[in-house]
This record gives C-alpha cells, structure tokens and sequence, in this order.
C-alpha cells in the first residue's frame, strides 16, 4: 500500500491549489480501495485503513498486511497508536528508496499518464472526480510483483507470516 499522489492546478508557482490521493492495492484481485484529500497527513492513511477494515470483514480475514513504504504519515505515532487498537492490520514496510518494489506506485502511474498529466480542467474538483472515475471505471489493477518480492530474504519473511496464520489472511 502507499499513499500520496497529487493533482494541481493554478496560475503561479507555489500557488497551486492540491489534492492527494492515498491507496492501497489488493493483488489477489487487483481491488484498489483508495480515499482523497486536501493533504497528505496521517490523517488521509488512517482512513485509508479505516476502508481496508470495512472492506474485508473479521469473519472472513483475520489479518490484513498492509505493504507501506517509509513515508513519515505511515510512522506517525497517531497512526501506530490506531494500530495497537486493531491488532488486526499489520504494516510491512518497504526498503527505503524502493518505489518499484511497491504495486500501487503502477497505479498511481496509470492514474497520472490517464488523468492527471497534461489534463484541461479549469476546477481541481473535477479533475478529481476524473481521478476516482477512473479509478472505478478501470480496475481491476492486475500488475507482478517486483523482483525483491523473490529475494530468500523477503520469500521467507513471508512464509514464516503464512505459516503463522495460514487461513483468513488478506494482504
């Protein structure tokens, strides 16, 4: 899962109003669950999990890994704190520096090259519904892992995880 994406608009630099996008890819089905806001704090992740909680409920996932990579919002102690209360949500992070390695980066790409990038629209409110439309209208996102995924360190990481709770597990 990774966070932040922004769509801007205006006339002069630094003036630019934004709007971020958090989401969290699911590669099993190629389900993006994702959420916007006016900024990128923690408060935009900790609903992000919020939705993935919704999204898979306790009596069919007992655990829900989320892959993050090392961004300051993901580390807040806001959000370790929400996460002690939902023992069920895990955080695996990523090597620093490591954006290929991270899924969604894909689909935060799509994103940009289809809506974002080089876009005509005179109101960032409808340059992000563009955003969300495109986002229902075109998934599944079906994309492979990265080579580290196959590296023995991180294939055992998470076949010791498997073999810790075999069945419920949704990551």
């Amino acid at each position: 899962m990774d966070a932040s994406r922004h769509a801007s608009r205006g006339h002069a630099p630094g003036t630019n109003e934004k709007h971020y996008l958090a989401g969290a890819l699911e590669l099993a089905t190629g389900t993006l669950h994702h959420g916007c806001g006016p900024r990128k704090t923690s408060g935009l992740f900790l609903e992000l999990l919020q939705t993935l909680e919704a999204a898979y409920p306790t009596t069919q996932f007992y655990r829900i890994y989320v892959v993050a990579d090392n961004y300051k919002i993901h580390k807040a102690k806001v959000v370790e704190q929400w996460l002690a209360n939902h023992p069920r949500l895990t955080l695996l992070f990523l090597p620093t520096y490591c954006p290929r390695a991270n899924p969604i980066e894909r689909a935060f790409g799509d994103v940009h090259d289809l809506c974002t990038r080089n876009h005509k629209r005179q109101r960032l409110r409808d340059l992000v519904a563009d955003v969300v439309d495109h986002l229902h209208m075109n998934g599944p996102w079906r994309y492979k892992l990265s080579q580290i995924y196959y590296e023995p360190a991180v294939t055992a990481a998470v076949e010791k995880l498997a073999a810790a709770e075999p069945s419920k597990v949704a990551a």
